[in-house]
């Protein structure tokens, strides 16, 4: 691995970490406090013929908040979104479950509706922000993963009252900008997942900033093909080789897979349903009808010593179709690589957070990131929108 020895190009916008932290409130001691968190869970059926929260990560991460809150005697109100309802009240994204659950991790703390049964609330309704914070003292943002969205609970109460932001929101603008303004070198990101359009982006970013980026998941094939590869059946965003091609003639240090565990034509990968199909091994280009589904050995080996060199490490995105045992030996190598590597280590979006737990490596993270989209946007501009509004809401009060 080649050590830069230069300083990272300086970004466009610099995040100007510049935000109320809830030390910064006033006294919270018999005053109504409304957090915004991010409670979207996800949900599986339950023993009693209804929903129960399938994973409770997003939840325990709102809780350092929560205490502080309740710790000063502050009476707390969360509310969140819940899945995409569009404006209308869905029996399936009823906050129930995500309320019972809460319930057990933060005694005392209510759980008011779900936002987005509200047209109010992706709109930016003004008149839905008033009554929102109604009856409140006070604001605390904590949803980081959901930042990037310019919806009513995010930008709207910080103009209405005091706000800060939350232990969570802090601890991502903390590290994210730790990775964008003052990585230490070499600094090595590893990016996966379905698709190139949601990462073109922070992939232009990273790449100015890191000594290399290692590609994988369905995206690296739109990569693969950029380089004159067969890759069979496998996801191509056609009209992104260009752009794929663009970044690889830019940037040296982008590295695609060498070899790919790929699914026989016919055949169906496992989740939520039987796993099926021939599965066999290719170096370099895959026959027609077969479908690249992971990273192989050789792969795998690769990106392990390079990610074992790094003094920075961001991860984004898993490797392959972790949740079918056939497919998950790469998302697996790089957990492990990333879970070992000596280096600062960040992890963000909610598969990759999900692969961690499922390997046992959670803990061996420095920081795992509760945002997805947010996340990436973050990396990609240095700024989001509900960070610029509780920034808003410190420069009234100082003025």
């Amino acid at each position: 691995m080649t050590v830069r020895d230069t300083q990272a190009p300086e970004l466009p916008r610099q995040p100007n970490l510049g935000l109320p932290i809830l030390e910064d409130l006033p006294p919270v001691a018999g005053r109504r406090v409304l957090v915004r968190a991010d409670l979207n869970a996800p949900l599986r059926p339950g023993k009693d013929g209804g929903l129960e929260v399938a994973d409770d990560f997003r939840l325990r991460a709102s809780l350092p908040t929560l205490a502080w809150l309740g710790a000063n005697g502050a009476e707390v109100v969360v509310c969140s979104h819940l899945g995409r309802p569009k404006g209308k009240i869905e029996p399936r994204y009823d906050m129930a479950p995500i309320r019972e659950a809460m319930a057990e991790l933060a005694p005392g703390v209510s759980v008011a509706d779900n936002l987005r049964f509200d047209p109010g609330e992706e709109a930016n309704d003004p008149a839905f922000v008033r009554r929102l914070v109604d009856g409140f003292d006070y604001f605390v943002n904590d949803a980081f993963g959901a930042c990037h969205r310019s919806h009513a609970s995010i930008v709207g109460p910080p103009a209405l009252m005091p706000s800060a932001a939350g232990r969570l929101l802090m601890g991502e603008v903390e590290a994210l900008t730790r990775i964008l303004i003052d990585p230490e070198y070499p600094f090595v990101a590893i990016v996966g997942g379905a698709k190139v359009a949601d990462k073109l982006g922070v992939l232009r970013s990273i790449a100015e900033r890191s000594d290399r980026v290692l590609l994988g998941g369905a995206m690296c094939f739109t990569f693969l093909r950029a380089l004159g590869h067969d890759v069979g059946a496998s996801h191509v965003e056609s009209e992104l080789i260009e752009d794929a091609r663009s970044l690889l003639d830019r940037f040296p240090g982008i590295g695609t897979p060498r070899d790919i565990v790929a699914l026989a034509p016919g055949g169906d990968f496992g989740i939520g349903r039987p796993a099926t199909g021939e599965v066999e091994l290719f170096t370099d280009d895959l026959p027609v009808g077969w479908q690249g589904l992971d990273i192989g050995p050789e792969t795998r080996a690769d990106f392990a010593e390079v990610i074992a060199g790094a003094a920075t490490v961001l991860w984004n995105g898993p490797m392959g179709v972790f949740e079918d045992p056939r497919f998950a030996e790469g998302t697996r190598a790089i957990a492990e690589a990333v879970a070992a590597c000596p280096g600062f280590t960040v992890v963000g979006g909610g598969e990759t957070a999900a692969s961690l737990r499922q390997f046992g490596l959670e803990g061996r993270i420095d920081h795992i990131s509760s945002g997805g989209g947010a996340t990436l946007e973050f990396l990609e501009k240095g700024d989001l929108p509900g960070l610029a509004a509780l920034r808003l809401s410190n420069a009234v009060r100082q003025s």
